[in-house]
């Protein structure tokens, strides 16, 4: 994926968004302007939705019907040539949900990204054995063969190389809770090398590590989140669970998860003394 073209993944949102802005400035519901542009109600809904990528003559008709000029018209052809464009992350199509490759082509081009994890060591901070135990450990649930494990643990590995060591790393901002450090994954030797890992991270300018721990005020009582922002694009939040995942894109809800990730910031330690609960963890995991 060339980087100067950022994420087709979204590229296509952002096409979809701005194909539904255009059709709204001109009053239109999207059964009116299918039946303008002789086409199902569902086509316009799943090209504005991102699910279905227009055609060149779909965008020039839509163009047409929502008085579009030349400049913007430029634009929209140059959102559909970038949203054609294969992401690194549809090399793991086969392995992965859904959802998730969508999280990975989101997270190419987000700017910002505050997650709170309750359970494990998140994906992006993770060394190559525990991020395999991780996956082990829910193999006979999600029903994951042996070559998927492979092939998760590569795609974990990649998108790490990706996104924080890219040129223009995004901002990070973890926090985890204090059990994280604590429940074990594999045999001490994976669990000690991975709150080095963790510590050696949580040193790079744009990567901040907090903790939780467990005498904090838990003033939040929510699961695992991803928020991701972005420069030209609205703010997502990623929310995984056993067998799904979705996101949740209203503006007013994703603006509640910002405000329970800041509440739980505030209850966390600051990033030294986590560092100093880090390293005490890696200590007990030496025995």
């Amino acid at each position: 994926m060339p980087s100067q073209q950022g994420s087709p993944t979204v590229r296509r949102l952002r096409l979809g968004q701005e194909l539904r802005l255009l059709r709204e400035r001109q009053k239109l519901t999207g059964a009116k302007a299918a039946r303008e542009l002789g086409w199902s109600p569902s086509k316009v809904s799943r090209i504005e939705a991102a699910k279905t990528m227009p055609s060149a003559e779909d965008i020039k008709a839509m163009g047409e019907l929502y008085q579009v000029d030349g400049g913007k018209l430029d634009e929209l052809f140059g959102l559909l040539r970038d949203a054609d464009q294969r992401g690194w992350w549809e090399d793991y199509e086969d392995s992965l949900p859904e959802e998730y490759t969508k999280l990975l082509g989101l997270e190419a081009e987000a700017t910002v990204q505050r997650s709170w994890e309750p359970q494990i060591v998140p994906g992006l901070l993770q060394t190559e054995d525990y991020a395999r135990e991780v996956i082990l450990a829910t193999r006979g649930i999600a029903r994951i063969t042996h070559s998927g494990v492979r092939s998760r643990v590569e795609a974990r590995l990649d998108r790490q190389r990706r996104v924080l060591s890219r040129a223009d790393p995004s901002e990070l901002n973890v926090v985890l809770d204090e059990s994280a450090l604590m429940r074990r994954f594999g045999e001490p030797s994976v669990m000690r090398e991975q709150m080095e890992h963790l510590l050696e991270i949580s040193l790079l300018p744009h990567v901040s590590v907090r903790v939780l721990t467990l005498d904090s005020l838990h003033p939040v009582n929510t699961g695992a989140f991803i928020h991701l922002k972005f420069v030209a694009f609205d703010d997502v939040v990623y929310l995984e669970q056993l067998y799904s995942a979705h996101f949740v894109e209203d503006l007013g809800l994703v603006a509640g998860y910002e405000t329970a990730f800041d509440h739980i910031r505030s209850e966390a330690l600051d990033e030294d003394e986590s560092r100093v609960l880090i390293q005490r963890k890696a200590m007990l995991w030496r025995r």
